[in-house]
């Protein structure tokens, strides 16, 4: 078979379905597919027995899987396709120690100094021929000097080292290196009992704690053979663009802040609170921890839930319009977000920039139109039309996401109560020898969970990605040709994740 198998989000399909090639074929079809305007949803490595296999989730107008056999060492991919399988590569070399020939800078994804030497099927280390010593690429000239920033910083945050070149205040090349608390998230969800999975997700990162978990009980769902009754995928969808619009009020705090504009950074900040809140009235949590569950959710909202939130959004919408009113309207303000950190949309298509980063530089896409899932068929698209790529239109497509994720909840609400049972934590029997892959469109963009499970129906392999994993590179980026004084607000106006990075 020389094409990928056409997949639907969310649909298990027998692992025997995918079509396994030859690996030249496996190399052209990629990077033909990435040159005809094709995206990578997950690239990566596992095993089975002693052979190693490389697996390739793919995205244009559909989803489309396909896998290979390799040896230890193969051709990199991303010597012939271009950056979007750069970090990929990456990171199947550091957790199997497969060796991508051409590879142009094969460094550690995450930090592995105080590893055990965990083999892998060749009984090679786990930190196998990558370099530990986190060599920089460096920029010479007598002009040139270097700053190192981390990985300790000063706020409550987790590690991260970013290194930039500089020539005067303009950066020539900003590096970046996470990972420094890898977790170890992959082993522990092939290890642990299932329905532990779902807590473990919520944690993957605790401000997508709906995003990520939602991809865990979805794929746990396709495998089981699960029905989620309507009203329960309406309290999903809901909890989703709550956390939505609590984490883009933030940002847009943040960013208020960093430019020394304080009134909307207070205003921001006190009205993320009463979204963060509407998640407990949801969920009785404020990030919304343990409301959904494989087969639906855990809590029922009631008439007294639903009354508390359509009152709340009625009284917040006017003071959000405002209070973006304002924040835009300050030519001080302007000045700092216009022009600065711009990634053109031809660097964000060829980096595969995902999410809010990704459709302010002209990406059109978003999940919960393209591949949608739970309630989203059902609901309106949303139109960015600030798409320079800079910090204003980061800072914009927020704005403009807010106010569609306002409507959204409301028409949500507006829709006829269907009863629907709670769930309760339990193990369900997976699909053997299966493969599944779940995307949502997380507050961040797209996020990604895959799952193959091996004859018994245990889980052989489950691999997250977070939406951030594309994106980090785009911020060194931005940084290019830019003031170094104005890395907190690019940075800011990204807003990564690290512990979504450092699985």
């Amino acid at each position: 078979m020389d094409s990928p198998l056409r997949i639907g989000n969310g649909e298990a399909v027998p692992r025997s379905r995918i079509p396994r090639i030859d690996f030249p074929r496996f190399l052209r079809m990629l990077t033909d597919f990435v040159h005809c305007n094709g995206y990578i949803v997950q690239f990566f490595a596992y095993a089975e027995g002693e052979r190693m296999r490389l697996l390739a989730v793919l995205r244009n107008s559909d989803l489309h899987v396909v896998e290979t056999e390799v040896e230890r060492d193969f051709p990199s991919l991303t010597l012939m396709g271009g950056t979007k399988f750069h970090l990929f590569e990456r990171e199947i070399a550091e957790q199997y120690g497969l060796r991508p020939n051409g590879h142009p800078w094969l460094k550690m994804v995450r930090y592995h100094a105080n590893a055990t030497g965990l083999p892998d099927v060749f009984g090679n280390d786990y930190r196998v021929d990558i370099p530990g010593n986190y060599d920089y690429y460096r920029v010479e000239g007598e002009a040139v000097h270097e700053v190192g920033v981390g990985p300790v910083h000063a706020g409550i945050i987790e590690p991260g080292h970013f290194r930039f070149q500089c020539a005067g205040e303009e950066v020539l090349h900003l590096e970046i290196q996470l990972g420094y608390q890898h977790r170890g998230v992959e082993r522990l969800l092939t290890s642990v009992p299932q329905r532990r999975w779902p807590v473990l997700c919520e944690s993957i990162a605790g401000d997508t704690a709906i995003g990520h978990n939602l991809c865990c009980c979805q794929a746990i769902e396709a495998l089981a053979g699960l029905e989620v009754e309507p009203g329960a995928r309406t309290v999903r969808t809901m909890a989703l663009e709550l956390e939505r619009l609590a984490n883009h009020i933030g940002d847009l705090g943040a960013l208020s802040g960093d430019v020394a504009f304080n009134p909307p950074a207070a205003y921001f900040g006190r009205i993320r609170g009463e979204f963060l809140n509407l998640l407990l009235e949801l969920s009785g949590n404020r990030f919304g921890k343990s409301l959904v569950r494989p087969g639906g959710v855990t809590q029922v909202a009631g008439a007294e839930q639903r009354r508390a939130i359509r009152s709340k959004i009625d009284e917040l919408r006017k003071e959000l319009a405002q209070v973006c009113d304002l924040l835009f309207s300050a030519h001080t303000v302007l000045a700092r977000f216009e022009y600065t950190g711009t990634v053109k949309r031809s660097t964000a298509d060829r980096l595969g920039l995902v999410g809010p980063c990704g459709r302010a530089s002209g990406l059109e896409y978003d999940v919960r139109e393209f591949f949608p899932t739970e309630r989203y068929g059902e609901l309106p698209a949303n139109t960015n039309w600030a798409t320079n790529g800079d910090v204003y239109s980061r800072a914009m497509v927020r704005r403009d996401e807010i106010m569609h994720s306002l409507d959204l909840v409301e028409r949500l609400l507006a829709m006829p109560e269907e009863a629907y049972r709670p769930v309760l934590p339990a193990e369900h029997k997976l699909a053997p020898a299966s493969f599944v892959v779940t995307l949502n469109e997380g507050w961040r963009g797209e996020v990604s969970h895959c799952l193959l499970t091996d004859h018994n129906g245990a889980p052989l392999r489950y691999k997250v990605k977070d939406p951030s994993f594309h994106n980090w590179t785009g911020l060194a980026m931005a940084l290019r040709n830019q003031a170094i004084s104005d890395f907190p607000l690019c940075n800011k106006s990204f807003n990564l994740s690290y512990c979504g990075f450092d699985l």
